[in-house]
């Protein structure tokens, strides 16, 4: 129950700071449908005009039957669909049953559109409510959305299924606006009166009252409880308890409310907050949605999201950072993260409350919280600050993402699996690696594995794809081993075999790149250290004697076209070959991922000599990913 309490807290403080935020949590006993008609009447319940509205969101007062209905029943009691409201609905559609009026279902007689309106109206005696009843008990809705020009005839004389939305008509859902003397809105569903009428009327008539598990209180018991947390449509139910045949029980207990009982305010509030912390600032992969907030609201960072997407819009040193002059890239980018989370620290304190979870779900009706954790707002950005220095990279996702930091927990599933759609190893995936930023725990050693063997193997991936894989594998190796001290930049005196072999392979590309760019033919084609990339990585020695055989072509065309460059390539391999170790050069074992980062970092000089040449000509692979 602590999850309930937090979220019931969120909400308060959410609306006790109104002015902060654009948009609020839905109050109690209300959801959000997208609206498709709009019909406006006077004061006495007159019909004025009708519109059709473009899939505009709308807030409307719902039971808690209406909130959760699946078929057909269980009416809203002001805004719904034509097969409720219309009471002229049998005249025109004959496909399905109305909810106009009271009806029978399961052999009960269940309250209708109609009834449940009236029975609010003689609550609340709104002038608004009055009118709408006022209208609707005329029973032509239909006919009016004819004349109007909204729905259209038949040759039958049926209401014709062609109208502006691509759905049925039945289905179009209608919000009232009511035009009355001295009130300055007619928008029915920004009325504060109708919603605090509604929700005192909700209260009344809940008879059963019972300790509540969130606040402790004896309060009115809620029976059903809200879904569309995920999206509007959503029907996955977080606590859910109509299996009345000792599946949902286990046998443990005769009745739901014998296992936890929770007051119908409370579980509004609490699945109102977190409807409302999904959509603005939730991560999600397909049905699986992780967030994270502040139970006092402070702003915090998306957990799941990478170094860049957590980044505000006035923020240009994660993209196209000019690190040339410092020693090492990665300090001068720990620096600059650090200094983007005290903007965080100002307003979450060290004390204040942060919570971390995870829901998927693997019915539509049902969702699991598949990782949950409450901790303190210091940790959490400690946390937060540790996996974005640690596992920080050049990143390169194309054109419009290209940065230094770390990457999204998707982008690092993806990599496992590129070219595919496995939805479900990707959330597997990302699941495990929620510990990794919450809980600081090591980087699983098989997913860093996994992607390290994807970028060896780059003839299988798009030229981006490679780029992609290529600096998130780097990112996680480097971090998985951070005690060796791994640098972004060129370390151009580290003599460890496997570093000095990537470098070997970056050159050999270059040239080869290089060489093609500046001719007519074989622009697009793969350099020879692209296709035995991964036969480098297992036979390094052996391989490399057959690249290096076959850069004597491309030498002698650099010779000849750009003699220059190639002094600079022949020098840099010259300076590789002289920190290998006697032993370490003809030592023909499998290479470990740490020639990636050996690789990566040779490549980056050497595309910045390049640029400070004002070479403009690059090979295509290379022009994919870097300038």
């Amino acid at each position: 129950m602590s999850l309930m309490q937090e979220l019931e807290a969120t909400f308060e403080a959410a609306c006790s700071m109104r002015e902060n935020f654009p948009t609020l949590p839905w109050p109690v006993g209300h959801i959000e449908t997208q609206a498709d008609i709009e019909i406006v009447l006077d004061n006495e319940g007159g019909f004025l005009s009708a519109r059709n509205v473009p899939q505009e969101p709308t807030l409307h007062p719902a039971t808690e039957e209406s909130a959760g209905r699946t078929s057909g029943g269980a009416p809203h009691p002001l805004c719904d669909k034509i097969q409720y409201i219309a009471g002229d609905y049998d005249k025109y559609i004959n496909k399905s049953k109305s909810y106009f009026d009271d009806f029978l279902s399961g052999g009960k007689l269940q309250q209708g559109y109609f009834s449940l309106l009236s029975e609010w109206e003689d609550f609340s005696k709104n002038p608004m409510l009055a009118a709408v009843k006022r209208y609707v008990s005329g029973r032509t809705v239909i006919h009016d959305l004819i004349q109007a020009g909204i729905f259209h005839l038949d040759g039958d004389g049926n209401l014709s299924d062609e109208w502006a939305a691509k759905e049925e008509p039945r289905n179009a859902f209608v919000r009232w606006r009511v035009q009355t003397p001295g009130v300055d809105s007619d928008k029915v569903w920004k009325s504060e009166e109708l919603i605090g009428s509604w929700i005192a009327f909700c209260l009344s008539h809940i008879k059963d009252r019972e300790l509540c598990c969130i606040t402790g209180e004896i309060a009115p018991c809620a029976a059903n409880h809200p879904a569309r947390l995920r999206y509007s449509g959503d029907k996955a139910k977080l606590i859910s308890s109509n299996d009345g045949s000792c599946y949902t029980f286990r046998g443990h207990f005769l009745t739901a409310r014998e296992a936890c009982t929770i007051s119908y305010e409370a579980t509004q509030k609490a699945h109102s907050a977190l409807r409302w912390l999904i959509g603005r600032q939730s991560f999600r992969n397909d049905s699986q949605t992780i967030v994270a907030w502040a139970v006092n609201n402070a702003p915090i960072p998306n957990v799941g999201a990478s170094t860049k997407d957590i980044s505000t819009d006035d923020d240009d040193w994660f993209d196209g950072a000019d690190y040339s002059g410092a020693n090492d890239i990665g300090e001068e980018y720990a620096l600059k993260l650090v200094q983007k989370l005290r903007g965080y620290k100002k307003e979450l304190k060290d004390r204040d409350d942060v919570v971390v979870m995870a829901m998927d779900s693997a019915t539509t009706g049902r969702m699991a919280i598949t990782y949950y954790r409450e901790i303190k707002g210091s940790d959490f950005l400690a946390r937060v600050e540790n996996y974005h220095i640690r596992y920080a990279w050049r990143q390169n996702f194309g054109k419009e993402k290209r940065f230094i930091g770390a990457p999204a927990l998707k982008d690092i599933a993806q990599s496992i699996c590129p070219g595919r759609s496995d939805a479900k190893l990707i959330k597997a995936t990302v699941a495990r690696l929620i510990p990794v930023i919450v809980d600081g725990v090591p980087m699983p050693r098989d997913i860093v594995t996994a992607v390290c063997r994807k970028a060896a193997s780059p003839l299988s991936k798009e030229p981006w794809e490679r780029e992609a894989v290529l600096g998130v594998a780097c990112g996680l190796y480097a971090g998985s081993h951070i005690e060796r001290g791994y640098k972004m930049s060129l370390e151009e005196n580290r003599r460890s075999r496997d570093y000095l072999y990537g470098r070997l392979l970056a050159v050999a590309d270059k040239i080869e790149g290089h060489a093609l760019s500046i001719s007519s033919e074989g622009k697009n084609r793969d350099t020879s250290a692209i296709k035995l990339m991964q036969r480098f990585s297992a036979k390094p020695y052996e391989t490399w004697m057959r690249i290096e055989q076959n850069l004597i072509p491309y030498m002698s065309r650099l010779r000849a076209r750009a003699p220059k460059s190639l002094t600079v390539y022949s020098g840099t391999l010259d300076g590789i070959y002289d920190l290998f170790a006697p032993d370490d050069f003809k030592d023909n074992s499998p290479l470990t991922p740490e020639f990636l980062l050996g690789y990566h970092c040779q490549r980056s000089e050497l595309w910045k000599k390049a640029k400070d040449a004002g070479e403009s000509a690059e090979p295509q692979h290379e022009n994919n990913s870097e300038e």
